[in-house]
């Protein structure tokens, strides 16, 4: 059974990588590196983000919020 914390901390987890997924900060950004634009260096760092993200909570956490307390 998970703890509250746990619970909690994929929650904000999961909305951080929600929240970055889509680099508004970089919109409007002209620069680029290695002739790609910036923002798609970001894009495609940050699914590899996401992908280690959902490999660490499936190995450590699958099944969280899905099973009912006391069943």
């Amino acid at each position: 059974m998970a703890s509250t914390v746990e619970r909690v901390g994929w929650a904000l987890v999961f909305l951080t990588l929600v929240a970055f997924s889509i680099p508004w900060f970089l919109w409007g950004d002209g620069r680029l590196y290695l002739g790609v634009p910036v923002w798609i260096w970001w894009h495609a760092g940050w699914m590899v983000v996401t992908a280690g993200a959902f490999w660490i909570f499936v190995q450590r956490s699958w099944g969280l919020w899905i099973t009912e307390a006391g069943s």
